[in-house]
Parts: C-alpha cells; sequence; structure tokens
C-alpha cells in the first residue's frame, strides 16, 4: 500500500511538473498607458487639416473601422474616432494592450524590444524591419516617450 502511494505520488509530481508555467503576467496597465501616450506625442504631423488621417493618434479611416469592431464590437467612422477623444483611446488602449503583450509574450519579456516591436508595428504592420529611415527615427521616438513616461509617476500608477 505504501509503494502504491509513493508510485501514486510520484506520477502526480512528475506530471504537474511537465505542465507549463506562464513566462509572464499580462501586459501592465502602467505600460499600456506609457505606450498610448508615446504613439500619441510620436504620431506623425503632417500640417495638413484633412491629412486622412484620424485622432491625435494619426489613424487612417480603415483601420479605424476594423480596430473599433475589434475593440467596440461596433464599426465607428473615423468622423466618430475623431470627434470623441475618450473613445478613440479607449480603442487605442484596447490595440495597444493586444499588440504590447503579443511582442512581450514573443521578446521573453524584454520590454524595450517589445515597445520596439509593436512601434515598427503602428508604422509598418510589421513587427520587425525598422531600421533605417523614417522608421527607424519613428521607433527612436516612441521608445523615448515610453521610457520618459515610464520613468515618471503617473496618476494611473499613484492611484494603485
Amino acid at each position: 500500500m505504501r509503494l502504491l502511494i509513493s508510485t501514486l505520488v510520484a506520477s502526480v509530481s512528475l506530471g504537474l511538473s511537465a505542465l507549463p508555467v506562464p513566462a509572464q503576467q499580462s501586459v501592465s496597465e502602467t505600460q499600456v498607458a506609457a505606450m498610448v501616450e508615446a504613439l500619441r506625442k510620436a504620431a506623425p504631423q503632417t500640417g495638413k487639416v484633412n491629412d486622412g488621417l484620424y485622432s491625435d493618434w494619426q489613424v487612417q479611416p480603415g483601420t479605424v473601422k476594423a480596430w473599433s469592431k475589434f475593440c467596440l464590437k461596433k464599426e465607428l467612422t473615423p468622423t466618430q474616432f475623431e470627434n470623441n477623444p475618450a473613445t478613440a483611446r479607449q480603442i487605442i488602449s484596447c490595440i495597444t494592450r493586444r499588440e504590447l503583450d503579443k511582442q512581450l509574450r514573443a521578446t521573453n519579456n524584454n520590454e524595450t524590444a517589445a515597445v520596439n516591436g509593436v512601434a515598427c508595428w503602428w508604422m509598418t504592420g510589421n513587427y520587425t524591419g525598422c531600421n533605417s529611415g523614417f522608421t527607424a527615427a519613428y521607433v527612436r521616438k516612441v521608445v523615448a516617450f515610453y521610457q520618459q513616461q515610464r520613468s515618471q509617476p503617473s496618476a494611473t500608477q499613484s492611484a494603485k
């Protein structure tokens, strides 16, 4: 009987040790807020009133429709997105959380690499390839704004 129990305990222990252990917790609200603000601050300013981009984040019309449908479960027009900054921020936060979480997982929780990947994706649709020219400068700007946001206490951080 004692041998049976020992074998059973050993089997259960071995089985449990084979279970995957999550590599990380999901992205924090502080990280999301810092990324959202970094993307807003780094948004290219075209200098044109009707440049075809919407909100402080300079989002393309088709992207507004897809992201609002994903995040709000209803499609917004670009004008609705533009005219409601709180809703725009909610959608940008939702997408940023999704992408930052993906990149943190892909980079083994390397925050700087994840921010690089999200910034590159934001501009090009790809997580890599932003090593030169305008896209590289944009990614560097986003990373700098992100680090600036993360280094200062915010209302979100102090509320916790």
